[in-house]
């Protein structure tokens, strides 16, 4: 149509004037499970050529630019074509790129954090990756071996994710829906680590008006309670100040 620029075929670009990167999109999937704070990893093929064979990573992989529209895309293909999670909540973190991050040559990755509850995921290994499993983020031991400079992406992760608890609704992302507000306050003390006013908590969340009411459901000790869904997938809600400790019950 006019006026609308058309993409140029495989066939039709030409060659880049200065050497490129490898440009690879990677994924930290964290959800909650077990009472504690998760991420996926990746293990890498032993194939004959591949850096790393044998060690864990971040899912993820190179971008296809006849396949991706855009990182986000990717991001997407990839989380799903390795690990079979289609369904979750994408946030950019970051971008991380050097000559010694991959032995194969000078290589940038554009990192998302992405959020998901555990209730109904099945887990599978598909691309490159030999298997994919859980793993608690307090396993400092099982980060530090980690493929690439995928465990400082991974603590980089947790920090933002820790970070952004503070004053957003991202824990809700975490939860399989309808949720109760004794759930969604558990979800924020895990990634927290500390305790949260009961009073104060539930103030907050229902005035910051990102759930919407869902009907009874079965609460704690299958007590009735009221269940809850999240509004707008899209985005978290941003609260105008951070959370305070349970000894201080201010709300």
């Amino acid at each position: 149509m006019p006026g609308h620029p058309r993409t140029p075929s495989a066939k039709a670009r030409r060659p880049a004037p200065f050497a490129l990167p490898y440009t690879t999109v990677d994924v930290v999937l964290f959800t909650i499970r077990e009472g504690a704070l998760h991420a996926l990893l990746a293990r890498r093929p032993r194939t004959p050529g591949e850096p790393y064979p044998g060690l864990w990573a971040l899912p993820g992989g190179f971008v296809d630019v006849d396949r991706d529209e855009d990182l986000l895309a990717c991001a997407r293909r990839k989380l799903s074509g390795k690990t079979g999670v289609r369904s979750a909540y994408f946030e950019q973190l970051g971008g991380w790129g050097g000559r010694r991050r991959d032995p194969r040559g000078w290589s940038s990755t554009h990192v998302y954090i992405a959020l998901a509850a555990s209730d109904g995921l099945e887990l599978r290994s598909g691309g490159n990756a030999e298997e994919v499993a859980w793993f608690a983020v307090g396993e400092g031991g099982q980060r530090g071996r980690l493929a690439f400079d995928h465990a400082a992406i991974l603590a980089a992760a947790i920090e933002r994710l820790r970070a952004k608890v503070e004053y957003t609704s991202l824990p809700a992302f975490l939860l399989a829906e309808p949720f109760t507000l004794p759930q969604l306050q558990r979800a924020y003390e895990i990634i927290l680590g500390r305790a949260l006013d009961k009073s104060s908590f539930r103030t907050r969340m229902l005035d910051a008006g990102f759930l919407a009411e869902a009907g009874s459901i079965d609460g704690e000790g299958n007590r009735p309670a009221m269940g809850y869904r999240i509004r707008d997938r899209d985005a978290p809600a941003i609260f105008p100040r951070t959370f305070r400790a349970r000894e201080d019950s201010s709300p």
